[in-house]
């Protein structure tokens, strides 16, 4: 067994979850080890923190995601939760042990459709009273809470050396983004809905394992992050370049799964879905600009330092970063809101 696995199977041993043995998966993510436990049939899956995306330290942070997954679970497309392994001096973020799903990665444009069911079975979730949605993050206004998060990461498009024709047109489309919209039917959402996040198991159902970021917001930021450009050429599995009448089919098959339920105003969505964009660009303006430095040692929370990961991983985010914060991959995503503009809206 691998030194770096004897923690975790002393962790696993402590909470009395057996294993037949621990095998350490590919790292794909810049948030997360995995490792699969294979358990004769009932296999299962520990989810390592790297660090925390939502900035919390390490038992804050495990709250959090255990309550992302008890919540989505009840959408019947999600992992199930089986345990918490505290943050201790072996395992120092801790981590979760949630049900091993057996399948394959998404295929686009394919599985669109299944994605649409899944991410409808989610936002459909009974809201709770506000006084019982934390830990999970429920701000007031959603779309004000959007902006912040966006203003925030924005400080980096000008540190992040790029051409000034790229600044421009990021501040540009920054600019453009409506003060006010009506947040009125915000529900339980992923925020972390892109597509290499999605599994389809061996019944066609797409399940989404990665739920660390889950909060009460709106379901265009899903819809976004599950068809944008930005999302779809991300994942080395599920990599594909959508066309334009491809998004706007997914957008129907999630208002159809949706039913009555929800006002599907394609004004909102399509403002969400340049938000959602806009967001991850300046994450990636931030991801450029983070990424050299030197890993938290107090594993205090966010923290994106490349000596976190495999330097593959790196390397492919790096070539993705660089290429969505270029002028041809902004064209072609404004373009495509265009095309959408005309045909949903």
């Amino acid at each position: 067994m691998p030194l770096a696995i004897k923690p975790l199977a002393a962790a696993l041993e402590h909470a009395g979850i057996s294993f037949r043995d621990l095998e350490p998966m590919a790292d794909t993510g810049l948030a997360h080890d995995h490792v699969w436990l294979h358990r004769g049939g009932d296999d299962r899956v520990a989810r390592l923190p790297k660090q925390s995306q939502m900035k919390l330290a390490p038992e804050a942070n495990l709250a959090y995601q255990a309550a992302c997954f008890q919540r989505a679970a009840q959408s019947g497309h999600t992992p199930r939760l089986h345990a918490v392994l505290p943050a201790d001096s072996h395992l120092p973020r801790g981590g979760l042990v949630v049900e091993a799903i057996h399948g394959r990665p998404a295929q686009l444009p394919d599985d669109l459709a299944k994605i649409s069911r899944a991410l409808a079975s989610i936002h459909g979730l009974p809201v709770p009273p506000a006084h019982q949605r934390a830990p999970l993050f429920a701000p007031a206004n959603p779309w004000h809470a959007m902006r912040r998060e966006i203003a925030e990461q924005a400080d980096f498009v000008d540190t992040a050396l790029l051409p000034d024709a790229v600044r421009r047109r990021i501040h540009a489309a920054l600019g453009s983004m409506p003060a006010q919209l009506d947040d009125s039917a915000a529900g339980l959402i992923s925020f972390d809905a892109h597509p290499g996040n999605f599994l389809i198991d061996d019944q066609g159902r797409a399940v989404l394992v990665d739920l660390e970021k889950c909060r009460y917001g709106l379901a265009g930021f899903d819809l976004a992050h599950a068809s944008l450009y930005t999302s779809t050429t991300w994942d080395v599995n599920s990599r594909a370049v959508l066309k334009p009448q491809q998004v706007a089919d997914f957008y129907r098959h999630w208002q159809h799964a949706m039913g009555d339920t929800t006002n599907g105003d394609a004004a909102a969505l399509l403002a969400c879905r340049r938000a959602m964009w806009l967001w991850s660009l300046t994450w990636c303006a931030k991801w450029r600009t983070q990424h050299l430095q030197a890993h938290d040692a107090m594993r205090r929370g966010e923290d994106w330092s490349a000596e976190l990961s495999d330097p593959a991983l790196i390397a492919h985010v790096r070539e993705r970063v660089d290429h969505y914060l270029s002028l041809p991959a902004i064209d072609f995503v404004e373009d495509e809101l265009d095309y959408l503009d005309d045909v949903l809206g």
